[in-house]
């Protein structure tokens, strides 16, 4: 999770840059994101045909040079090795321990102390950045793989195994961070460790960063890198692997997701106040019932459908993949005017849904201060992913007017969790153009994996640190190369999981497509 942060509020205006690839938009969004989404489109027509002429490697798991039995055991040992550190941001959590035993094991193989370094504004929120140097002066500028460590809470309690347990089972890898993201930490981890053991020499440095508080917390450690330490993550490009994958339908490779613009995260604190009293008394007037009332109202209020050239994009190339009822929907939703009845009908799908309109949830609750007495204040937290071309303030405004109740406030919560009466003006950012260094190499790697499955770009609908490399001028691309059907995402949930066979062929992914950044 996070939020941009504004000087108005107190807090920080990231500087303008005319290249970033999430811009906040003073002009009208169509006049960026027109021109830039076409040519995703483009590039990626032009690489599906180009795949289907290459031959590709043959391997049993993947298609690509497979991983070998002391390769897969490593990254097994690693993946194991984060699931059981708690990182939440939590007394219980501790970023450090876990970035420091990366730290050792970096160390352990060879890599020398200047390009393992450890370093951050908390001590139980250390961020690691190793640099895998290429040999002499390089005149191309590094490739930075961004990862955070964090995870959110997970109790106990709700899950039917220990979450911070690395548990084997039914085909899965169960554990917090499984799907958000220390699988792509372990296999990156893994894939640096296996490159230098081989004696491989990159044309360029690559750097990975393993980061603190991208779920939340005060100690962002993307934003205070780009900050405070430039030179260290400086770079041509990042991929965030926060981002992107295989969408699988009942087992069936439907579309290779790569991140080209996310929505706007935002948390909003509804608040109703009462006088309270002795809970013998009952009255109508009750802070419980009020703030409920208005949740209510809420959860049947639909957003408007909206869609915009990278969703468009994203579901022309979906309708090709799709069957039945759905392909038939697609198409009508890309109509002019779109097909209503289509948009229900697929919005029964969070996936869809997400992708075509804000949503706005409840997430959290609070009220009342004893058994015995009536309630003299109920607070919710209300979650809302704002779709481009809305700012958090416009959103802040409509939900007073769903909830149309006087005596609710309704105010924006920072990342850091401070609360303002007035939200952001900030709208949506703008994606980069395809780089073909960076999306020649994915779409061919997807191919030898998953053939014949389309790559196109998608609208992030959660939120990742990439926000803060966009807004100084780097271009990045959310790819992680992990195949999950629609249906299984729990990432943030309980029983989160991830399947054996999608970790070891991101593994294989994540070997081949560091080699090709590389320049190998």
């Amino acid at each position: 999770m996070l939020d941009a942060h504004f000087a108005r509020q107190g807090e920080r205006q990231p500087p303008y840059n005319a290249h970033m690839r999430f811009l906040s938009l003073q002009a009208p969004i169509a006049a960026f994101l027109l021109p830039v989404c076409l040519g995703f489109s483009g590039f990626f027509t032009q690489s599906s045909q180009a795949q289907a002429a290459s031959p590709a490697n043959s391997s049993p798991a993947s298609g690509l040079p497979a991983a070998s039995a002391e390769d897969r055991a490593l990254a097994s040992a690693i993946f194991k090795e984060l699931i059981e550190i708690n990182t939440t941001d939590t007394p219980l959590g501790n970023v450090t321990t876990a970035t420091a035993a990366m730290q050792k094991r970096f160390l352990d193989a060879g890599f020398p102390a200047k390009d393992v370094q450890l370093l951050g504004p908390d001590a139980r929120k250390q961020n690691l950045v190793v640099r895998f140097r290429a040999p002499g002066t390089s005149s191309e500028k590094p490739v930075l793989f961004l990862c955070h460590m964090d995870v959110v809470e997970a109790l106990r309690s709700d899950w039917s195994t220990d979450p911070f347990e690395f548990v084997v089972k039914d085909g899965y890898y169960y554990g917090r961070g499984t799907q958000d993201m220390k699988n792509s930490d372990a296999a990156l981890v893994a894939t640096f460790l296996r490159l230098h053991r081989e004696g491989w020499t990159p044309k360029r440095d690559l750097i990975l960063a393993l980061t603190a508080d991208e779920e939340g917390g005060k100690f962002n450690g993307a934003d205070w890198l780009v900050r405070q330490h430039r030179d260290l993550v400086d770079a041509a490009y990042v991929i965030n692997p926060d981002a992107g994958g295989v969408e699988l339908d009942h087992g069936r490779a439907v579309v290779a997701d790569v991140e080209a613009t996310e929505k706007v995260y935002s948390d909003f604190q509804i608040a109703a106040v009462d006088r309270g009293g002795h809970s013998s008394l009952p009255r109508p007037d009750n802070a419980i019932y009020e703030l409920t009332t208005a949740l209510n109202k809420l959860a049947a209020y639909v957003f408007p459908f909206e869609m915009n050239e990278v969703t468009r994009t994203y579901f022309t190339n979906l309708a090709g993949q799709e069957t039945g009822q759905t392909a038939v929907d697609i198409r009508a939703i890309l109509g002019s005017p779109p097909d209503m009845a289509a948009a229900e009908r697929l919005g029964a799908e969070p996936s869809f849904n997400a992708n075509f309109r804000t949503t706005c949830v409840a997430t959290r609750l609070a009220a009342g201060h004893a058994n015995n007495a009536l309630p003299q204040t109920a607070q919710a937290n209300v979650n809302c992913r704002i779709f481009p071309g809305h700012s958090p303030e416009e959103i802040r405004k409509q939900l007073i007017e769903i909830f149309a109740d006087p005596k609710l406030s309704v105010k924006y919560v920072s990342d850091a969790g401070d609360v303002f009466d007035t939200a952001p003006e900030r709208k949506a950012m703008v994606p980069p153009a395809p780089i073909p260094e960076v999306f020649g190499p994915l779409t061919r790697l997807t191919e030898a994996i998953w053939p014949g499955v389309p790559v196109t770009p998608v609208m992030e609908n959660g939120a990742s640190d990439s926000i803060y490399f966009a807004q100084a001028g780097i271009p990045c691309y959310g790819y992680s190369a992990i195949a999950l059907e629609r249906d299984d995402e729990r990432a943030h949930g309980r029983d989160e999981r991830l399947p054996v066979d999608s970790y070891w062929k991101s593994l294989d992914f994540f070997y081949s497509f560091s080699k090709a950044l590389g320049g190998d």
